[in-house]
């Protein structure tokens, strides 16, 4: 599982002064800077780490065009990640996207994903790959976003980080990490508090991460992951109307403080990969993982008008296997690299689900078991056809069983069941050694996850009527390195989706359901510069065009939503960042982002504000002997700007509307010390 490719959204210096080829290790095929025809990005393990909250994502990937990020601030409803729009739908959990971690998957196998158990303390670097073209992975039509966990150094350490901020925000970090003979190991401890800006917006956090590899020889290792999250509260403000954010930006919605929303989980994962090298670039990886999840959530209602109850506890297992095998070979007068793999999942969930007697355990009103099997089957080759030109080909095969079994007698028990092949075809053109030109047209299909298929016409059972979408992309490229000084990336898209997933809420249900659109149609641009301004000193630029339509959809009671803008989506994106370092140790960053309006409706009369928020961090990194002592300090929206953090799309009763934070402050101290 190795893939090579220069990510221009992100910058790297050498000593000179310039930007070097960042190469960057992914899933699936061995390639070559930027041969690869599709859009991709990347951020290394500074831009992650240094001077960061280390509260989610979106501080490190807002840089990558394509992307948009919401409701980074209620953990109770996981942070929302929207690539190309999918994903934008999400009112819990990740959709459309999938997400790995070393190796291991962090979506479930009905496609549903979370990040609450990714270590920002330890990234090495995060990738992630734009649009269909991901196909390969699974079924994802935003595309995938691969973690990957730092490596022990040479020499063992053991540091301490402490972070102070505003809203009562309280981080303690203890990472060690080294190799001793063939033993690399690496493992970090974070504790994470945060009182919130919003009334009833707690949070609590306790993460473990670790990553043992072993190297048998040098043709083998098996790397051995281990994680564990305990999050005991995450407290739900929930959505305010317009009047209500007038009045007070900082209250809770007052149902949700009558209910007690919110939810609390406990995760453990262990996964295992091994690899292999035959030589002559062939390359064997295995993998197998389990995880365990215990998760309980307080919905702000007692029992909706369908008859489910508004307190959910969930007991989930979920595990898998799965491997490729890669190699290179001249076949007559072409070379070709070549991989062929499977993958199999399994998932468990005993879900029920109580009446919410304003905080208090109810009445049990569901209890059934889903089970999600998934198999999976691809294979991808990659023929140069000249040397400055090559042909990708390759597919998917996916086959996903769905069963639920009612336990309460009510007749809710069924089954679903969806199978898909996603082909894939690109062609890059290195016409010449700064100017990369690709194109590619791609598939991908994206079934419901369980969560969406909650049944609107009752307590029990699946919702017989929801399809999975299924979209194909069609792309055009350029990206290159000039002078060693100026990267750039412009990547041009159309997609047609058929059957897009789209969330509705039935009035007096308090939650919400999901319905397919007919068709839609999403046409964008993004575009990256990285620029070496100074020794020290890269400047950054992005920006995102989106247009995305219904073509043809029938809302509840029949409303017609054809030409349609899809809601959750800025038509413009931009951000803008700089980045400086000198000798000495001391260091700043500051960023830009502009979000322009959007609807958080699909009858399209509700329009959300443009806005622009800035952030700074600055720290000093002084180090002698054995010891590292790096202080640092941030200030985010550093121009008070009131802005929305999260809107809910197509809320009842008009609570689209969770605000931001005001202008706060962080600041923090890092202690290391070297063997």
């Amino acid at each position: 599982m190795l893939t090579v490719f220069v990510a221009p959204a992100a910058a790297e210096i050498d000593g000179g002064g310039v930007l070097e080829e960042i190469v960057v290790t992914a899933t699936r095929i061995p390639s070559d800077l930027v041969s690869l025809p599709f859009a991709v990005g990347r951020v290394g393990k500074e831009e992650v780490q240094r001077a960061r909250q280390q509260l989610g994502l979106d501080e490190s990937l807002a840089a990558i065009p394509g992307l948009f990020f919401q409701n980074r601030y209620n953990f109770a409803q996981d942070l929302r990640i929207a690539i190309r729009g999918f994903g934008a739908r999400a009112n819990f959990g990740i959709r459309g996207i999938r997400i790995f971690a070393d190796d291991i998957p962090q979506t479930l196998p009905d496609g549903q994903g979370s990040v609450d158990a990714i270590d920002l303390g330890s990234v090495e670097q995060i990738q992630v790959i734009r649009g269909p073209f991901s196909a390969v992975y699974g079924s994802a039509s935003g595309g995938v976003i691969d973690i990957r966990t730092e490596d022990g150094p040479d020499n063992p350490f053991i540091s301490g980080r402490m972070n102070l901020g505003s809203y009562g925000y309280r981080q303690a970090q203890v990472k060690t990490g080294g190799q001793t003979g063939r033993l690399n190991w690496l493992a970090n401890y974070s504790a994470t508090e945060l009182d919130g800006y919003r009334d009833h917006a707690d949070f609590e956090s306790n993460l473990f991460n670790s990553k043992f590899r072993y190297d048998f020889d040098e043709t083998a290792a098996l790397t051995v992951v281990f994680n564990a999250v305990d999050q005991p509260v995450a407290d739900d403000p929930g959505g305010l109307n317009s009047r209500e954010v007038d009045e007070n930006r900082r209250q809770a919605a007052p149902r949700n403080l009558l209910y007690d929303a919110g939810e609390a989980l406990e995760q453990q994962s262990l996964g295992l990969a091994f690899r292999k090298s035959f030589g002559g670039d062939r390359e064997l990886m295995l993998r197998n993982y389990y995880v365990r999840r215990e998760f309980s959530n307080r919905l702000p209602f007692d029992v909706n008008s369908n008859g489910q109850g508004g307190s959910v506890d969930l007991d989930r297992k979920f595990a898998g296997l799965g491997g490729n095998y890669s190699w290179a070979a001249n076949l007559g007068s072409l070379a070709h690299q070549l991989v062929i793999g499977f993958d199999y999942d399994a998932q468990r969930d005993h879900r029920r689900r109580f009446g919410n007697d304003q905080g208090v355990l109810g009445s049990l009103t569901t209890n059934q078991d889903e089970d999600v099997t998934t198999k999976g089957l691809y294979i991808q080759d990659v023929i140069d056809l000249a040397e400055t030109l090559a042909l990708t080909l390759g597919g998917r095969f996916d086959d996903m069983e769905y069963e639920v079994s009612d336990r309460t007698g009510s007749g809710g028990s069924g089954r679903r069941g969806f199978k898909e092949f996603s082909p894939v075809i690109g062609l890059n053109w290195a016409l010449r050694e700064t100017v990369n030109l690709y194109a590619n047209v791609s598939s991908s299909f994206d079934p419901p996850a369980t969560t969406e298929l909650a049944n609107p016409d009752g307590p029990t059972g699946f919702n017989q009527e929801l399809e999975s979408q299924t979209a194909t992309n069609y792309e055009l490229g350029v990206k290159g390195l000039v002078a060693g000084r100026l990267r750039y990336e412009l990547a041009l898209f159309h997609i047609d989706v058929k059957d897009e997933i789209v969330p509705f809420e039935l009035e007096g249900s308090g939650q919400s359901f999901f319905q397919n659109a007919g068709s839609s149609t999403h046409d964008g641009l993004e575009a990256a510069l990285s620029m070496q301004l100074a020794a020290g000193l890269t400047g950054t630029a992005t920006y995102t065009w989106s247009d995305f339509t219904f073509d043809r959809f029938r809302g509840v009671n029949d409303a017609v939503y054809d030409g349609n803008r899809i809601p959750g989506v800025p038509e413009h994106l931009f951000n803008l960042g700089l980045a400086w370092s000198h000798p000495s140790g001391v260091y700043a960053g500051w960023d830009i982002l502009y979000a322009g309006s959007f609807f958080a409706d699909n009858a399209n009369q509700v329009k959300t504000d443009s806005y622009v928020v800035s952030n700074l961090r600055a720290g000093f990194r002084w180090s002698r002997k054995q010891w590292l002592f790096e202080p640092f300090v941030g200030v985010n929206n550093l121009f008070d700007e009131e802005y929305l953090g999260n809107v809910r799309l197509n809320a009842s009763f008009g609570r689209y509307y969770e605000p931001a934070p005001e202008r706060n402050i962080y600041g923090g101290l890092t202690l290391r010390y070297g063997f």
